[in-house]
């Protein structure tokens, strides 16, 4: 059977572990299951045989019981479409034990295919008018607070220097702080902060919701003057946040939060990779920084994750621009200097409960934030 093929493939690593003669056939059976997901013995000739089944191009240790499989897929297998694509990358598969996405490469033909991030790094430091070091970001939680409350803090932080102020993930549209009324309040109380000091301060409410919800949150909250988005793509779909990437009318910087999708990453030998996960699906979606857990908080990330991440946002990918990782996590002031070595100026700091501790005001704790910022060395 003949179908309508350019030649074009594009790779995609996976990490087994799992002795060498079950890595071996798992590799096979990965290029199946990922496409034609039919028995392979089946498909007797043609291009489905030797051009749509995943093909693997390469297979080598990576440790003890630990080996890397290197599979390669048609790009037009992907259809050109983001869910698809993830689809062909880690669908059923994710599904069998043993087996994580490392990482994938990006070929010519997904340019102009998938538009990837509208500011990137380089733009949130356009928009913020700082080109040459650190952000600083802040969450105004916790939840349960009335809007009035979350209001008065979100100008406080805004009044005290920060770069970007956003909504908890937690904070949705509960009876305490309706989401239009909290976004009303919350947008204008950081205009109001920055008519005082000059500033540039984004306030990014949190819209994750039902598809139809999302876009209907993301609308007003563009109208009453928020200056970004969070959205929570393992809630909401990766396919939500790209499509408020590509929104013309929005126009507005999205930051992906990683709640729901811990499981992705948590363990080494499973599920995603921190490279994949935040660096390369979150560019591919759209989202111009990734939120996530920095080492020693609250959540057991290491050294190696974080380093995969630093890696991932920055890594080519064709023409999608590199984002910021957004480190959190029960950070305070005394991570800043450790934090600036890791990551340098390609970064938005996020802390949320410490600067309630600074001082005696939540502005007096932003002014130590970006005094910290500014002591530390950054290469």
């Amino acid at each position: 059977m003949k179908v309508p093929l350019s030649g074009e493939r594009f790779r995609a690593v996976y990490r087994l572990t799992m002795p060498e003669a079950e890595a071996r056939e798992r590799a096979r059976a990965i290029g199946v299951e990922q496409t034609i997901e039919f028995p392979a013995d089946l498909v007797t000739g043609g291009d489905i045989r030797d051009h749509i089944i995943g093909r693997v191009e390469d297979f080598l240790p990576s440790g003890e019981g630990v080996f890397e499989a290197v599979v390669s897929y048609a790009v037009e297998s992907t259809g050109a479409e983001l869910t698809q694509a993830l689809n062909v990358l880690f669908g059923n598969i994710s599904m069998i034990p043993g087996i994580r996405l490392q990482r994938f490469d990006w070929p010519p033909a997904f340019d102009g295919k998938f538009r990837g991030p509208r500011f990137g790094a380089e733009g949130l430091r356009q928009l913020l008018s700082a080109s040459n070091r650190p952000l600083l970001g802040a969450v105004i939680k916790p939840m349960g607070l009335s809007v009035k409350d979350l209001a008065a803090m979100a100008y406080d932080l805004a009044l005290g220097g920060l770069d970007v102020v956003k909504d908890d993930h937690g904070l949705a549209d509960q009876s305490f702080a309706p989401f239009r009324e909290r976004v009303e309040r919350c947008a204008e109380a950081v205009s109001r902060a920055n008519r005082e000091t000059g500033g540039r301060c984004l306030y990014a409410p949190n819209v994750t919701a039902s598809p139809t919800a999302l876009v209907e949150r993301a609308r007003f909250a563009k109208a009453a003057g928020a200056g970004g988005l969070l959205v929570t793509p393992g809630l909401a779909g990766f396919g939500a946040l790209q499509t408020l990437a590509d929104d013309e009318t929005l126009n507005l910087p999205l930051f992906g939060h990683p709640a729901f999708a811990g499981s992705f990453i948590t363990r080494p030998s499973d599920g995603l990779s921190p490279f994949a996960l935040y660096g390369q699906i979150h560019r591919m979606a759209g989202a111009d920084a990734a939120i996530h857990p920095h080492k020693g908080g609250r959540f057991p990330f290491t050294d190696r994750d974080i380093d995969e991440i630093v890696q991932g946002v920055r890594a080519p990918m064709g023409t999608l621009k590199p984002i910021l990782p957004m480190p959190g996590g029960g950070m305070t002031i005394e991570n800043i200097p450790e934090m600036i070595r890791i990551y340098g100026r390609d970064v938005i700091f996020l802390i949320g409960g410490d600067l309630h501790r600074r001082g005696n005001s939540l502005s007096d704790g932003v002014r130590q934030y970006r005094r910290a910022v500014e002591a530390a060395a950054v290469p």
